[in-house]
């Protein structure tokens, strides 16, 4: 019962770390968006990316007691980093297709 309360805990701590949010790429009613909504839907993708970068910082709060007490939840919340960032880019390319595509301005 130790044993299981103890990796309880290690998984807790371990997933509380990588806090950046991992957006989908395509969404279910991408292809039925206005141009604008295609334009709202970038530029949350965008700040998505932005948020994911500030969490990479060093400074934060999370990073500072990662670095103190947990090492590997550094490790993972800067892989969760360069997840977040990437899905975000891949979401923000995305939609930006599907403008070209609907000739949007």
């Amino acid at each position: 019962m130790k044993k299981l309360t103890s990796a309880f805990f290690i998984i807790l701590i371990l997933s509380s770390c990588a806090t950046p949010t991992v957006v989908n790429v395509v969404g279910p009613t991408d292809g039925s968006m206005t141009c604008n909504q295609l334009d709202t839907q970038i530029a949350i993708a965008n700040k998505y990316a932005d948020d994911a970068r500030k969490e990479k910082d060093m400074g934060t709060g999370t990073n500072v007691s990662a670095l103190l007490f947990w090492l590997p939840g550094l490790w993972a919340t800067h892989k969760n980093v360069e997840e977040a960032v990437d899905a975000a880019n891949r979401r923000a390319e995305h939609l930006q297709n599907l403008k070209n595509k609907k000739n949007c301005p």
